[in-house]
């Protein structure tokens, strides 16, 4: 069914004749006349009945208008929906968030967000840098939030701050204090983060650089759960910095220093290449590039994709 012919007929019905129908439409009666016209032949029914004043539904033009209605009033509601979605005023949308920026960093930009945006719905997915990943590959997220290695021929990135993994144990612990060199932790009680975390990663990259492998006494994909077991048993963990500054600034934990071995890492925000933000999308992703511009080196400034570490393949 030609859509034209059909909201020429739609007008004439709800103005009661073909001239003010024309009106509507803003076009000739004669115009109107041959939309209708066209639309009866091919239907093959006529769809008014001619009166000295107007035009009245015949059956089958009364039920042609209650589809027509309930037509344009979609298509109207659509075109609402997508302005109101095109200025923020709605909207929806998944990102994903490694373990530590999810649960440390992420929220305070969702805030942050929130507070200028609040009819836009977040769905927030905290989980490990690989699943992040496979989440944007599949679309299940639109923007990622990662601090380990990314496969850069699929994933644009922007750097929105940097983090140090250190070595923490309680306070309390023997080794407080002390200074420690690489291959003492090698066989020692430590904890780490599970296979495909990026703080597991980037610790077992940073190990074979120096020639050196570490095997954890205990791998565990919460960083809260790994504060709890540092606080009841003598272990030391690799954790990220910015899990722990609040149990630092009380005292709670200790960082012990690793003479020989320094581990930074960036912070990225990430998204598939090739794939165009939503309104909602790109208004976070420039939340983001403005509230951390200050703490990113220069040299992240740009869009473009920053050097990045080839992710190791696990043996798991």
């Amino acid at each position: 069914m030609n859509f034209t012919h059909l909201f020429a007929f739609y007008e004439v019905a709800r103005a009661g004749s073909v001239s003010a129908g024309a009106e509507r439409l803003h076009v000739s009666q004669p115009a109107v006349t041959r939309e209708i016209r066209d639309l009866e032949e091919r239907l093959g029914m006529s769809l008014f009945d001619r009166l000295p004043r107007g035009v009245a539904l015949t059956e089958a033009g009364t039920i042609l208008f209650d589809y027509a209605d309930r037509i344009f009033t979609l298509a109207n509601a659509a075109e609402s929906q997508l302005k109101e979605l095109a200025g923020l005023g709605a909207g929806h949308m998944k990102i994903g968030a490694s373990g530590t920026l999810g649960v440390y960093l992420v929220p305070d930009m969702i805030a942050g967000f929130n507070a200028s945006h609040p009819r836009v719905a977040i769905d927030l997915t905290v989980t490990n840098t690989e699943r992040v990943e496979a989440g944007l590959r599949d679309l299940t997220f639109t923007l990622g939030f990662i601090e380990g290695p990314f496969d850069d021929t699929i994933l644009h990135a922007r750097c929105i701050g940097s983090d140090e993994i250190a070595v923490v144990a309680a306070a309390g612990h023997p080794r407080a204090g002390s200074r420690l060199m690489a291959r003492e932790l090698v066989g020692q009680a430590v904890i780490m983060r599970e296979p495909g975390s990026g703080t597991r990663a980037i610790v077992e990259e940073a190990y074979v650089r120096i020639g050196l492998s570490i095997e954890p006494l205990m791998s565990v994909s919460d960083t809260e759960a790994i504060k709890r077991m540092l606080l009841a048993q003598h272990a030391l963990a690799y954790v990220s910095v910015l899990s722990v500054k609040d149990e630092l600034r009380r005292g709670e934990l200790t960082i012990i220093d690793v003479e020989d071995l320094s581990i930074k890492r960036p912070l990225y925000m990430v998204w598939v290449k090739g794939r165009s933000l939503s309104p909602s999308s790109q208004a976070l992703f420039d939340l983001v590039v403005d509230s951390t511009a200050a703490s990113v080196d220069s040299a992240y400034r740009t869009r473009e994709t920053p050097k990045v570490i080839p992710r190791r393949k696990s043996a798991t």
